[in-house]
């Protein structure tokens, strides 16, 4: 099969620090390549693919100082996309939805999978503007707020069983915090759960420029006291010994999660996770077996000791079951190919029509046996 994947540019794929939606991207690229697909990624120029690179911009936007706009950039990679679009099969977008108007017209052969939070009031009538794309969520609770948009498919992110050696004796004796500092993360409630217990803490995370005021103004003073320690971004491979190091992953969210990448990251290291309930982490974390989910600061702190207790072998175990790159790859080649079906099931009652008009040895209405037997499936 021949996929485009279009990725957003703000991060290289993968990213060099902090990305999630890059990520994926990358995890899934590599995968369907390792299947046998003919893949080509439209991302930044400093993106590392073993599928064909279409670079459409020099670096990572984030990371270029020159770059005041990015909606230019974005506009150019669409423009990309589209000279290109006739060499494939699908068009999978990773970009929200800003592809929409340009690529309406081919929407029988593009997916646009949806990274972000879908609960905002202006989405609504955008999605009902252009029934016709088809959606792919990344968790069932994701998709609640659109029941009228087009969802082909849920389905959840995964990463490469050998990306993080589990860890089933943590010698760290702390918890983590992962991810980025903000005001739905929550990361103020990781501090009062660690404290409220007595175990250290240690915050990996980034700050985005729209969120230094919080994280000076609420964050930074929370830092005196001992017992937390601010570690910032961290890359991918100091990941495997942060998480699995940690005796648990702390996840205390205030905001309707889409998915939680730093969940499974955690899981793939054994690690067990605390998570407020939002969004889809009651699809994600099994409460019991991967983690606990809790309602408060006092619900985590009460919960703590049977989250500690949980098998962190079971936790990778389930990893390996439910989150794995492989069966991402997999849940998202049968989205396309039904796609394909659905495609080619137009065009064969089109042939059909056309042979049965048209004249074969001055008997009209026969219809050539090619036409009968078209792969429609």
């Amino acid at each position: 099969m021949r996929i485009a994947q279009v990725a957003p540019l703000f991060e290289s794929v993968p990213p060099r620090l902090y990305g999630g939606t890059e990520r994926v991207v990358y995890y899934l690229t590599e995968e369907l390549v390792r299947q046998g697909h003919e893949v080509t990624l439209f991302a930044s120029g400093d993106s590392i693919t073993s599928a064909e690179l279409v670079p459409c911009t020099p670096q990572a936007l984030r990371l270029d100082p020159d770059v005041r706009d990015p909606l230019p950039h974005q506009i150019l990679l669409l423009d990309k996309v589209r000279e290109r679009a006739g060499e494939f099969d699908i068009l999978h977008f990773h970009v929200d939805y800003l592809h929409f108007p340009l690529f309406r017209t081919q929407a029988e052969r593009t997916l646009t999978t949806l990274h972000g939070r879908q609960d905002l009031a202006d989405h609504m009538p955008f999605y009902a503007h252009f029934p016709e794309m088809p959606l792919v969520s990344i968790s069932n609770a994701q998709r609640a707020p659109l029941p009228r948009a087009n969802f082909v498919a849920t389905v959840y992110h995964g990463l490469p069983v050998d990306l993080h050696k589990p860890t089933f004796e943590p010698c760290g004796g702390y918890l983590a915090f992962l991810g980025r500092i903000s005001p739905e993360k929550r990361p103020d409630r990781a501090i009062a759960i660690a404290r409220a217990i007595g175990l250290p803490l240690k915050i990996a995370a980034k700050v985005d420029k729209a969120d230094e005021s919080y994280f000076r103004e609420v964050i930074a003073p929370m830092l005196g006291g001992g017992g937390v320690e601010f570690i910032g971004e961290i890359n991918e491979s100091e990941k495997t010994e942060f998480l699995g190091n940690a005796a648990g992953l702390l996840f205390p969210i205030d905001w309707p999660e889409p998915f939680g990448l730093v969940i499974i990251e955690a899981m793939a290291c054994g690690t067990p996770v605390l998570a407020f309930r939002g969004g889809s982490v009651a699809e994600i974390v099994e409460d019991g077996i991967t983690g606990r989910i809790v309602e408060s600061v006092e619900h985590a702190v009460q919960a703590m000791p049977t989250l500690l207790a949980l098998d962190r072998r079971a936790i990778r175990a389930r990893f390996e079951q439910r989150f794995s790159a492989t069966r991402m790859a997999a849940d998202y080649v049968r989205v396309y190919q039904k796609l394909l079906r659905k495609r080619a099931t137009p065009e064969l009652q089109l042939a059909t029509l056309a042979a049965r008009s048209a004249p074969t040895n001055g008997h009209a209405g026969h219809v050539p046996i090619a036409a009968t037997t078209r792969e429609t499936n």
